[in-house]
């Protein structure tokens, strides 16, 4: 007999998107899945004091459950209660990361059918304290050995995961991001900005994502493009203060912007985009910048590597980054080039057309089981 077609998906801050990665892989993925006969239902984080509610957005069945504290707290929190609520359902639940995987064995007890993306390498990321980095350790094999299947977003993660015996329990599937062929100009007069006149970055202010080094190779010399960084920055922050301190007067912070249309079109008319993460798997915003067109300039790693392909130029170090300007942004030949590269890489592999099915084909593998 075969199940009915019902998911759950956990793990993100819910849909619309307000956050990142994990939440634009739910805005697309659920209501995809709901055109195609699935009911499914979406936990959404909410600030202390709002009310508990249920509603719908495009068919998908939201379920608002505030908090009753912010940050790290609030969020194990939600994570628990809706592992609790979600198990009382005998319906597939997806959760989308393994940073809560304490809570995963109770689904096993409880019978239900799970499926868990891994995202990147949490307890290697060097922003975190020893205890932190310990607790997302010990959470991934709790997740490899409870769920009924993974999901690694990059071949790196799936040969970590399959190094650990569960290969026959891993699909590898990435992310995916829309194609933006044209995007208005006009959100770049608020800075002052032109069609392909500026270099950008992405990225949240910590030392793995090179921060620091991109923005004093770009201060190295005199640019001919100022450099505009997106996200935000606590001036009371070391890292952040010293990130600001080592800008050139070409280099800009808007701060963080979070309406979708103004980044796109940033990405799209971006002259260069300079990607210094050094940690992870599919990286949203590298395959966001592949998916608008964007000329790519990446920190030297295998998961970079793999994503942007051979048509993106790599760095080290800061010396290699300034190398790298010196020598592309200039050469208007070059940056054309990179730029067809960064969309064939995007329609190769990482098109929402691709990623979407290749998602349902896992759940309903799952519920065949």
């Amino acid at each position: 007999m075969t199940r009915p077609r019902r998911l759950r998906i956990l793990g993100s801050r819910g849909i619309p998107n307000r956050h990142g990665g994990f939440e634009a892989c739910a805005q697309h993925l659920a209501p995809w899945l709901v055109e195609r006969g699935w009911e499914v239902t979406v936990y959404c984080q909410e600030a202390p004091g709002t009310p508990r509610r249920q509603d719908a957005w495009r068919g998908v069945q939201l379920e608002h459950v505030p908090a009753p504290w912010d940050g790290a707290r609030g969020s194990l929190w939600f994570d628990a209660w809706c592992a609790r609520h979600a198990a009382r359902h005998d319906d597939l639940l997806l959760t989308l990361g393994f940073n809560t995987a304490v809570l995963f064995p109770w689904y096993r007890l409880r019978g239900r059918t799970h499926v868990v993306n891994m995202d990147g390498v949490e307890w290697r990321r060097g922003k975190w304290s020893l205890p932190v980095r310990g607790w997302f350790w010990g959470n991934s094999w709790i997740a490899g050995y409870s769920a009924t299947h993974l999901i690694a977003d990059h071949p790196g993660i799936e040969s970590i995961l399959a190094a650990r015996g569960w290969a026959r329990r891993v699909t590898m599937v990435p992310y995916g991001a829309a194609r933006v062929d044209h995007a208005p100009v006009a959100p770049l007069d608020t800075w002052g900005l032109s069609s392909r006149g500026y270099g950008l970055v992405i990225a949240r202010p910590e030392p793995e994502n090179s921060l620091l080094e991109i923005v004093r190779a770009w201060s190295a010399a005199a640019r001919a493009y100022p450099l505009v960084v997106l996200g935000a920055y606590d001036s009371t922050h070391p890292y952040h203060a010293a990130v600001r301190a080592a800008a050139g007067r070409d280099v800009m912070f808007p701060g963080a912007i979070y309406d979708e249309a103004v980044v796109q079109a940033l990405r799209h008319h971006a002259r260069l985009y300079v990607h210094g993460h050094t940690v992870g798997g599919t990286n949203p915003s590298l395959v966001e910048a592949l998916g608008a067109g964007s000329p790519v300039l990446a920190h030297d790693n295998l998961f970079n590597r793999w994503v942007a392909g051979p048509g993106a130029r790599y760095f080290g170090n800061q010396g290699s980054c300034a190398a790298q300007l010196a020598a592309v942004l200039d050469d208007a030949a070059a940056l054309d080039a990179m730029r067809a590269a960064s969309y064939a890489r995007h329609a190769e592999a990482f098109t929402w057309e691709q990623v979407l099915p290749a998602y349902e084909a896992v759940l309903l593998a799952a519920l065949a089981i």
